[in-house]
């Protein structure tokens, strides 16, 4: 039998984008003619896969099925949530619907992960499908690359999960990556069986009602419909939260594979940093007195550098009316004036511009600074600049 994936679309993003009335979705975010739910839609084309089902809201109706278009995905189901429930009830509901056999392996992805070496994911994935019984829950831990404080992680005794850490701060996690702790990556693989017989012992509540909202439910043109009324009844819980923090008999499939949720700018600096080549035009360097920059991608809202300072270049000190920051610096030791605040950066390490704060960066040293910038707001140009020191006379 082949394993049906579920793709859960109904995420707002707002992490992104955290002041903005309106914003975009992360998994509709364009990054350069591809977005998180078109990799996400190529990726189960597998041959180990069935027809893909996707959770989603009226909302983003129209962009589900404009990318199941541009991706030629003919055959599909999309289950439309009258309201926001948390993970738990969307999981439940996309589960329930009848053309699914009670023993088929079903695949729940989040429509806006990242996941490189795509080949060793349906590997794992094809290699664990006999081990699916009516009652466990397999869970994808990817192997940490550093601590950090954005993800969940798990601890395992012989692939038995043990234990689940909401995430921690920068300190435990290291401790728990000491302990071979893995992320936890928020995709989940059982059988249709094994999520029925989990939420009616641990969440019946959601069960009865969830159930009622897919019996009503209207379906047309291949959309579930669900019903309002039986939908808002159900507990709005995580499916962490309901079902896996309750039962013992969870497997982890350990991965060592690039995977990002792109949930922050650092992450997605970082993301554009590896794959700058793929970006990199040189009609789009621009020469300074202090050094360069590229710009690698111009997004809606939002605009990607690498800033390279040269060895004693100095920014002017300046701020911005229009547009908030993030850096990471790849590579050098820049040093930083941040408002009243002056201190030196080394690679990997990030930091947060916010709107209207007076900044700069300096090159003291010999070697040079490389910077990944992500301007984020609503003017993104050179005139936004306002200078108070320059030391190349740039000072109106």
């Amino acid at each position: 039998m082949k394993i049906r994936p579920v793709i859960l679309c109904g995420g707002a993003g707002t992490r992104l984008w955290p002041k903005a009335k309106k914003h975009q979705a992360k998994q509709f975010i364009d990054f350069g003619n591809w977005t998180l739910l078109g990799k996400t839609l190529e990726r189960v084309k597998a041959s180990i896969y069935d027809a893909p089902i996707i959770s989603t809201n009226a909302k983003y109706l129209k962009q589900v099925k404009q990318h199941l278009k541009k991706h030629k995905i003919r055959k599909f189901k999309i289950v439309l949530e009258p309201a926001k429930r948390n993970t738990a009830p969307a999981i439940l509901s996309t589960a329930l619907i009848k053309d699914i056999p009670n023993e088929q392996p079903l695949m729940f992805l989040a429509a806006d992960h990242l996941i490189e070496k795509v080949g060793l994911f349906n590997k794992a994935i094809k290699k664990n499908q006999k081990k699916l019984t009516q009652n466990n829950i397999f869970i994808f831990g990817i192997k940490p690359k550093m601590p950090s404080s954005e993800f969940g992680y798990f601890l395992t005794k012989s692939n038995k999960v043990t234990r689940f850490v909401e995430k921690p701060k920068e300190a435990k996690a290291k401790q728990i990556i000491s302990k071979k702790g893995y992320w936890n990556s928020g995709m989940f693989y059982l059988r249709k069986d094994s999520i029925i017989n989990n939420f009616k012992k641990y969440q019946p509540n959601i069960y009865r009602n969830c159930n009622k909202a897919v019996t009503k439910a209207k379906y047309k043109s291949n959309v579930y419909y669900l019903n309002k009324q039986a939908f808002t009844k159900a507990t709005a819980k995580s499916f962490d939260y309901a079902i896996l923090e309750k039962t013992k008999d969870i497997n982890a499939i350990k991965l060592d594979i690039p995977w990002s949720d792109l949930g922050s700018w650092k992450e997605i600096c970082k993301m554009y940093g590896r794959n700058k080549r793929h970006y990199f035009k040189k009609k789009n360097v621009f020469h300074r007195p202090w050094g360069s920059y590229v710009n690698l991608f111009n997004g809606k809202e939002f605009l990607i550098k690498e800033l390279y300072v040269k060895p004693k270049g100095i920014l002017s000190l300046q701020k911005h009316h229009h547009r908030a920051e993030h850096w990471v610096v790849t590579h050098g030791k820049p040093k930083i004036t941040l408002n009243k605040k002056y201190f030196t950066m080394k690679p990997d390490e990030t930091i947060f511009i916010p709107l209207g704060a007076i900044h700069r960066i300096e090159n003291p040293y010999k070697k040079p600074v490389k910077i990944i910038e992500a301007q984020v707001g609503s003017i993104l140009k050179e005139t936004d600049i306002v200078r108070y020191q320059d030391v190349y006379g740039r000072v109106k």
